[in-house]
């Protein structure tokens, strides 16, 4: 045997060929990982279609290569590797050890690594990034995946996640690179290099220092006897959102014990996502109501996201959706900077972003105080890469969030961040309860000041790609050959935009401005009701997800008609464009 390949996986792989096993032997070496935008995303396990040892130096070796094609200094300025506390006991694959492997295939190359020692947030790689000006970064995460999985997450040099072409190139080159290069097991070889570097000392005094830009109410934070829990849910945030605390002068908020130490099994949830609302609050709410604590933070394992829950005058908990807190975040962070003149951009140059299937009400916003505001494609790697075009440009990106709970607060992050963004919401509340207001009251006034923004999101399930195609194919030609739909039920259609296609019918010329993508599906709806509805194939899942929302003008206050008006919405267009019982699409289950 082979001294240097990893022996749990050689001993699953041979214990398979004993059996002569072809199903599993299939699974395992059918097909390679797909290497994306978002890099790699699968089970930890043996073979090339998942998490392990061999996967990550053959990935690494391609991107390396893909590098040094791309970076005459890259030997000079080298690349920063984190790591998250996921392991696998069976197959003995963790974040840990992946990121040492990938940390010695660049070093047995002659480039520099910055592989933090510990556990960190996902956000601290980009920031690493930007901060020592460095050619690239990789996180080693699953971020808020079931406990089986891990991934492998790629920056670029200015600080955002890779897009388009950089995924091809980089898949490219790791399919020219499979053979492992000399000592590629021996991760041992790392520790002696004058070619590493840990920079956890550095970045966790720097970051803090820079989130601090974004304190305004030192005094108030000081004095409040506002109380909080923080969960980290078993990931590594919970010694950051302590530290980010101390920074901004608040007292430590209260952690849930059971899941404030990382743990790779995840034991206390059925996932870990706090996307998934109360379910994985439970013991939050628990400790909150023992401590009395009003407000409740939850990062997911990587600490990149964030979930806030208040507790209502009726004893109720309300967890706020991705598109509440991202129009609390971004009332709350335009406030703070038009009343602190420190910043000398002029309002014109100030911009916030959203993703085409988040809340408008950034849109709304802008359009009365007088800033820009732009959408973009789902996901956090355009709104970097946007931010960083306007930042190159002089102009001020205060805010950017995505309705999957992702925040960007803070311009030293060019990603979603959920340590920056709970001590900020922490620092709102403690401002707010002076006011003797909560955040659910503030929410009621800014919707009151620039218009109820009401949104209603969820997918189906279909694991028939045949099926998905004819959906969409249906929406393309629904009354004869390349027609869209006219109406969906009693609502008319005022505007189409299919970004498979590149049609736009409220562009002059038709066509779409934001960027399309023939290899997903993509359709948003405008109602003549106000009303917007996208639907969407998942880049990562079996599901055709559903986005809508009715944007109400300042003034139109009933709240619960414009709600009702929005479901009948959502039932026609679960009806009639998803036609669940004919494509026998499963629901999603609360």
């Amino acid at each position: 045997m082979h001294t240097c390949l990893n022996p749990k996986t050689y001993a699953i792989v041979k214990q398979l060929l004993a059996e002569g096993n072809v199903g599993e032997l299939q699974k395992y070496f059918g097909s390679r990982m797909e290497f994306g935008t978002a890099g790699l995303r699968a089970a930890m396990g043996a073979g090339i279609s998942h998490m392990n040892d061999l996967t990550i130096i053959q990935t690494t070796q391609g991107f390396c290569r893909y590098l040094e094609k791309n970076f005459s200094d890259l030997k000079k300025r080298g690349v920063v590797i984190g790591f998250d506390a996921r392991a696998h006991l069976s197959s003995g694959g963790s974040s840990k050890r992946f990121a040492r492997l990938a940390a010695n295939t660049f070093i047995s190359q002659g480039v520099p690594v910055y592989l933090f020692s510990d556990i960190i947030p996902t956000p601290f790689v980009p920031y690493t990034v930007t901060h020592l000006k460095l050619c690239a970064g990789i996180m080693v995460t699953a971020s808020h995946n079931p406990k089986q999985d891990n991934g492998y997450k790629v920056y670029w040099e200015n600080g955002a996640q890779i897009i388009s072409p950089h995924d091809k190139g980089i898949s490219q080159a790791i399919e020219q690179n499979q053979e492992p290069w000399p000592q590629a097991w021996d991760d041992k070889l790392i520790d002696s290099s004058p070619l590493l570097h840990d920079p956890y000392a550095l970045v966790n005094k720097e970051y803090f220092k820079d989130i601090q830009k974004q304190c305004f109410y030192r005094n108030i934070n000081k004095e409040t006897n506002l109380k909080f829990v923080h969960t980290s849910v078993h990931g590594v945030g919970h010694k950051f959102v302590q530290l980010a605390f101390k920074a901004f002068d608040l007292s430590p908020p209260f952690a849930v014990p059971e899941q404030k130490d990382p743990d790779p099994d995840f034991p206390t949830v059925k996932y870990p996502n706090p996307e998934e609302g109360k379910g994985v609050l439970t013991l939050s709410f628990a400790l909150a109501e023992k401590d009395g604590a009003r407000i409740i933070l939850a990062n997911d394992p990587d600490a990149d996201r964030l979930a806030v829950a208040e507790k209502q005058e009726s004893g109720e908990w309300k967890v706020f959706s991705g598109n509440e807190l991202g129009a609390l975040l971004g009332w709350w962070i335009f406030t703070c900077w038009k009343n602190n003149s420190r910043d000398t951009h002029a309002i014109k140059d100030v911009y916030m972003l959203s993703s085409t299937v988040s809340s408008k009400i950034l849109r709304a916003i802008a359009l009365k105080e007088g800033f820009h505001f732009e959408e973009t494609l789902t996901g956090f790697k355009w709104m970097g890469n946007r931010a960083k075009q306007l930042m190159d440009q002089g102009k001020a990106v205060l805010f950017a969030f995505e309705e999957a709970i992702g925040y960007m607060c803070c311009p030293a992050v060019l990603d979603k961040d959920g340590v920056s963004a709970a001590v900020i919401t922490a620092e709102m509340a403690s401002f707010l309860a002076t006011r003797n207001l909560s955040l659910s009251q503030q929410l009621k006034a800014v919707y009151d000041e620039y218009g109820f923004h009401i949104t209603k999101a969820s997918y189906f399930i279909c694991h028939d790609p045949k099926v998905i195609q004819q959906l969409f194919d249906n929406l393309r030609n629904f009354d004869g050959k390349n027609t869209y739909p006219k109406s969906c039920g009693r609502f008319k259609v005022s505007g189409i935009r299919d970004l498979t296609t590149g049609y736009d019918s409220s562009q002059p010329d038709q066509k779409a401005i934001l960027p399309t993508s023939k290899s997903s599906q993509m359709i948003t709806f405008t109602f003549a009701n106000g009303g917007v509805a996208t639907m969407r194939t998942s880049g990562t899942e079996p599901k055709i997800k559903y986005y809508s929302e009715l944007c109400a003008p300042p003034g139109n206050s009933d709240v619960e008609q414009l709600k009702k008006e929005l479901d009948e919405l959502v039932n026609a267009l679960e009806k009639h464009f998803f036609q669940p019982e004919k494509n026998k699409l499963q629901r999603q289950t609360e």
